[in-house]
């Protein structure tokens, strides 16, 4: 699949004046950065999604409708049963879902899911990894930006303050430079979401892992290739959004 087919991604969330200025320095922090080869194969972007047996998939920042015209309607049903989803994804490996039983992510439960569940498997891949995170609420917290200060010293990338031992500030209202918001959900739609429509939570938890272990190491490396290119329009629309394009 080519990763960047995302004109069927409706941003909800109009960037704000100083916007601009903080995506056009993280571009320009992240490209300099990578002029050390191996800088690609360090960042581990992470992220929130919730899957609803109806065939909505909601996120924080963002509706995912798909990277393909739909060639069925579907008629989503107000309130159905859901799933709040968790990953990571790094340019060589997707890091499998956490299913969260919680019907929101609180920070002590986003707390939870990095230290006990995801931050081991990083850790066993790599010594050297550098930890992605969106400004979304729970990710805010002094909870866990004082985990990521103390665990992840200069390793951690999102939404931070003046105090923060970060790698660098990750811009707000930016979910089309993450690849989990660019590419993975709605890869995972596309094939989550194929009539008859799951039943039960049980049966849209089977697709879903069904549709992460679809994805290969080369597609992973295409999507990190589109990543670099978005660095780059961002640069040249002064660090407009890349979908309204």
């Amino acid at each position: 699949m080519k990763a960047g087919k995302v004109d069927l991604l409706l941003l909800v969330q109009q960037l704000k004046q100083e916007d601009y200025g903080k995506r056009m320095n993280y571009a320009t922090f992240m490209q300099e950065s990578m002029e050390d080869e191996t800088m690609a194969e360090r960042p581990i972007f992470s992220d929130e999604s919730t899957f609803h047996i109806s065939g909505k998939v909601n996120r924080y920042n963002s509706r995912m409708w798909g990277t393909e015209k739909p060639s069925t309607v579907i008629e989503h049903e107000y309130d159905s049963a859901k799933v709040n989803v968790f990953c990571a994804i790094s340019s060589r490996k997707l890091y499998s879902p956490f299913f969260c039983s919680e019907r929101s992510v609180t920070s002590n439960v986003y707390l939870d899911m990095i230290e006990v569940w995801l931050m081991p498997q990083l850790d066993s891949d790599s010594t050297d990894y550098i930890f992605q995170q969106d400004g979304a609420p729970p990710h805010w917290s002094t909870e866990v930006r004082t985990f990521l200060n103390q665990r992840l010293p200069k390793r951690w990338i999102g939404r931070s303050g003046d105090a923060d031992d970060d790698f660098c500030s990750w811009p707000p209202r930016s979910p089309d430079l993450t690849p989990c918001d660019f590419f993975l959900w709605g890869y995972l739609k596309d094939r989550v979401y194929v009539p008859p429509m799951p039943k039960t939570i049980e049966e849209l938890k089977v697709r879903i892992c069904n549709a992460f272990a679809s994805v290969t190491e080369q597609m992973l490396q295409n999507v990190w290739r589109e990543m670099d290119y978005r660095l780059d329009i961002v640069h040249v629309t002064k660090g407009s959004h890349i979908e309204h394009l």
